[in-house]
């Protein structure tokens, strides 16, 4: 028997009732040349459910045909519907799809959300007390480095002050000189209106020593050296160094932990004291500019107007935010499991949640040193 073409035929029953005849080749290649007509066809043929659907003379059938007819019906099999079972198939995986398409309404259950926040806290708390763990591990091993100064790191140790604190002299300078003049350029447009020219010194002197510098810095740092930390350990975590210098008797936090921690907490306090000296020289050159401020006197003035507990405050803020982003860099380091996935999204933790860590002990800090450092 030939292969006919796809053919839409709509014929009346005895009672009248309409019949939608489906017959010849409805596959890819017979549809290929006549999938306009057939879906005109398919559409004249009225509403789905008046009539009867008889697709018992196709003669070749495939996934094309079934959705050029699963998309007439309004992807609904209709009422009366005539099928060979060989066909069935066909649009059983049209409603298999349409099953797996169709998401499910999300509503707002107060338990899962009760838990959901449960289970946040609890993640929070268990990276804390890591982190603490961590952090009472390296003491150990300070004390450890004291009693025996042979086993003190001092190769790690110098490297790290090299890459976290030499190599981050330009951007850190770029970025303070930057940051110094824009605050200058904000604070002079102000100042110039109420005639209160000269305190742009202690504008810029409270603000970039006692919090933009060590701010700044800090998140410099994290986004640097506090990703190439992670990065560096979960490295050692895929190519399995770590297991090795544990099976060597090596302490991981004594040779690769403690030597970071130290050496970022010594050259991010003197990176804060770098990009506050360079803000500030972007600030007096600004404030030059804008206000005719001569280098010597914007200089002269600033010891007079910033008292030098603010100088020891940043730079203390530089020693708890180097800890701190030590700390999350490595921890996370540590957690990465043996492949790249988790490698990147470790990465990408590490940096965020120190930059986090930072914003929030500034404003801690911030709170219980509210008092301190005003003339």
């Amino acid at each position: 028997m030939p292969v006919l073409d796809p053919d839409v035929q709509i014929t009346a029953a005895g009672d009248g009732a309409r019949v939608v005849h489906l017959s010849g080749a409805w596959d890819i290649r017979a549809l290929e040349s006549r999938v306009r007509a057939v879906q005109t066809a398919l559409r004249d043929a009225g509403p789905v459910n008046a009539a009867l659907w008889d697709l018992s003379h196709i003669q070749r059938f495939d996934h094309i045909g079934a959705m050029l007819v699963w998309r007439a019906w309004g992807r609904c099999r209709p009422m009366k519907l005539q099928l060979r079972s060989e066909h069935e198939i066909f649009f059983g995986a049209c409603e298999a799809s349409l099953a797996a398409n169709v998401a499910p309404r999300k509503t707002l259950d107060l338990p899962l959300l009760i838990v959901a926040l449960g289970r946040s806290v609890l993640a929070v708390a268990r990276h804390a007390l890591e982190m603490v763990t961590l952090f009472g591990q390296l003491l150990i091993d300070a004390v450890a480095v004291a009693r025996q100064p042979l086993l003190r790191p001092w190769r790690e140790f110098s490297a790290g002050i090299y890459s976290i604190g030499a190599q981050a002299l330009g951007i850190t300078a770029l970025v303070g000189f930057l940051i110094g003049v824009v605050l200058s350029y904000l604070s002079a447009e102000q100042l110039r209106l109420v005639g209160a020219d000269v305190f742009i010194v202690n504008i810029l002197g409270v603000g970039i020593i006692r919090e933009l510098g060590p701010v700044v810095c800090s998140i410099l740092v994290a986004g640097r050296s506090g990703s190439a930390i992670t990065a560096q350990l979960g490295v050692m975590r895929v190519t399995e160094e770590l297991d090795a210098l544990s099976v060597m008797g090596i302490s991981n936090s004594l040779r690769l932990i403690l030597p970071k921690v130290a050496a970022i907490a010594v050259a991010l306090p003197l990176l804060v004291l770098w990009t506050c000296g360079i803000a500030l020289v972007g600030g007096a050159f600004s404030a030059s500019i804008e206000l005719g401020m001569p280098f010597v006197q914007f200089f002269s003035g600033l010891p007079a107007a910033v008292p030098e507990v603010n100088l020891w405050l940043g730079v203390g803020k530089g020693v708890v935010f180097g800890v701190l982003i030590a700390l999350i860099a490595c921890h996370f380091g540590l957690r990465i499991q043996p492949n790249t996935k988790s490698l990147a999204e470790g990465t990408t933790r590490s940096v965020v949640t120190s930059i986090t860590a930072v914003i929030v002990a500034d404003a801690i800090l911030a709170v219980i040193f509210s008092n301190v450092g005003w003339i």
